[in-house]
């Protein structure tokens, strides 16, 4: 071995005293067989790209093994790219597919994605900063800073006020979800008519309808408040802020939250496709909530942040937040979340993430604390989502993540007569309706966010469910009243718990 490093010196220093050899020398070094370590991460890599796995399996039954080709012809999804990471590097990246199918343009390493709701602790870090500084508060209403609009005052803000701490972890009481963005075609609206839901912006007031700190409900509109807020306080555009406070300390440098994309960026940006493997009509949508949904980005880019916070987490660098700042960040508000990343659920090993979905991208960023690892997804396809759900189960697999590895359900036997005493349609507040249906001994989903087409629902007990559709891991759990008659439905959706009502 130590043979090897000298000539290895010996070749280096060939290169710096004569350049003229360097062509020669490079081709041996070319033809010189992959080390061990090498070979066995191309074989690691193989094994994910070729051992995708379903969210859900059945006890009894061979986990099937996916290949990546496979499952993204299966999703129609045209691009992906992908970066692991570990020990403060990133280990490996790989790109898959088309970033625009009708040129064949390849997916690299460089191609721009939108980073969808990961825009958000992305931003958080920004707010957070601020916080540090002394510019910002976590805990004073946002009243108090904000001048050009202020949050509507009503019976629900008599005792709590919105704070930028409840902002960040989606306890506010806030309205409006999530952001459809504008097509090219389409007039942008500024930030306050974005807030006041007036045209041309395309989604509601954003308003406070549940009193702040009582519950989890994930809201991009508080997010659009923020980044108001965050203008207003520095005197500078939104991408400028982020720029400097967060990803050019973190390495960002292929990274930007400016909206409309500039022009000079467009070749590097991959073409979105819906579910039905069209390109979205008019090409990406341009996102003015910059906050909530703006980055354009790539996995590695996202890599280098999740590692800079790792890092900040273990006091081994401070270039964006404390050691003090960053463990509130990762420390839990409100259900599973912190102040801008989603985390691990109580008694669960150290893990901060997000996920991302815009119009014709689908994303996710995951974590860990203590072991220092994580993994980044980016696709151009509205059904990307399932796509990195089995790549990041595969993932998990092969490093024995404590998270993320296919869940085992057993399959019960249920008199039909039962499951026809579930049929019938349900109704909750922040979902959509949902019809369940009992045909050939079997009970089925259907909800309009899921398609045109019922979702099997397999029995685990006479009154819990689940389904192995993909994108659909949910646990449905019926409920019956004091006369012993189906009542509710209880679905649990990214911790939050609803109880849908029957109603016919």
């Amino acid at each position: 071995m130590k043979r090897h490093l000298l000539a290895l010196g010996t070749i280096c220093g060939l290169l710096a005293t004569a350049p003229h050899l360097s062509s020669s020398i490079l081709t041996w070094l070319r033809s010189v067989p992959q080390t061990s370590k090498e070979s066995d991460l191309d074989a690691r890599i193989a094994r994910i790209e070729n051992g995708l796995v379903p969210p859900v399996i059945i006890k009894g039954q061979p986990i099937p093994a996916m290949k990546i080709a496979d499952r993204m012809a299966h999703y129609k999804v045209p691009g992906a790219s992908v970066a692991f990471f570990d020990h403060g590097q990133i280990a490996w990246t790989r790109t898959y597919g088309f970033a625009d199918v009708a040129t064949k343009k390849p997916v690299t390493t460089e191609t721009l994605f939108q980073a969808a709701s990961i825009s958000k602790p992305v931003s958080a870090l920004a707010a957070l900063r601020l916080v540090q500084d002394g510019k910002l508060s976590l805990d004073e209403t946002v009243n108090t800073k904000l001048r050009s609009w202020t949050v509507s005052d009503n019976e629900f803000t008599k005792d709590q006020s919105v704070t930028l701490r409840r902002i960040l972890s989606h306890s506010a009481g806030l309205t409006v979800h999530g952001f459809p963005g504008y097509a090219a075609w389409e007039s942008l609206p500024t930030v306050v008519q974005i807030l006041n839901g007036e045209k041309p912006a395309n989604t509601p007031p954003i308003r406070v309808d549940a009193v702040p700190g009582t519950i989890w409900r994930y809201s991009g509109g508080g997010y659009v408040i923020m980044q108001l807020l965050l203008t207003e306080i520095t005197g500078k555009p939104y991408p400028l802020i982020l720029h400097d406070l967060v990803l050019q300390p973190a390495g960002m440098t292929s990274s930007t939250y400016e909206q409309p994309l500039p022009k000079n960026l467009w070749s590097s940006a991959a073409t979105p496709y819906r579910a039905n493997g069209e390109p979205v009509k008019g090409g990406w949508h341009t996102y003015p909530e910059m906050a909530a949904a703006g980055l354009w980005t790539t996995p590695s880019d996202l890599a280098r942040l999740a590692i800079e916070v790792q890092k900040e987490y273990a006091g081994t660098s401070t270039k964006i937040l404390s050691q003090e700042m960053m463990h509130q960040m990762l420390t839990r508000q409100k259900d599973d979340w912190g102040l801008g990343f989603e985390l691990e659920s109580p008694g669960y090993t150290q893990r901060f993430g997000h996920g991302g979905s815009n119009e014709g991208f689908r994303c996710d960023l995951e974590a860990y604390i203590g072991s220092t690892q994580g993994f980044v997804i980016m696709t151009n396809s509205d059904d990307g989502d399932n796509l990195a759900t089995e790549f990041l189960g595969a993932v998990a697999r092969e490093y024995n993540w404590p998270d993320f590895q296919p869940k085992e359900r057993t399959v019960a036997k249920i008199d039909p007569v039962i499951l026809r005493n579930y049929a019938g349609i349900y109704e909750a507040p922040g979902l959509s309706r949902i019809t369940i249906t009992a045909e050939d001994g079997k009970l089925y989903l259907r909800v309009s966010e899921f398609g045109p087409m019922p979702v099997d629902l397999l029995p685990e007990s006479e009154t819990s469910f689940f389904s192995q559709s993909p994108g659909i891991n949910l646990p449905f759990t019926f409920e019956k009243d004091t006369k012993g008659t189906v009542s509710k439905l209880i679905v649990i959706v990214g911790g939050q718990t609803f109880e849908a009502k029957k109603i016919e």
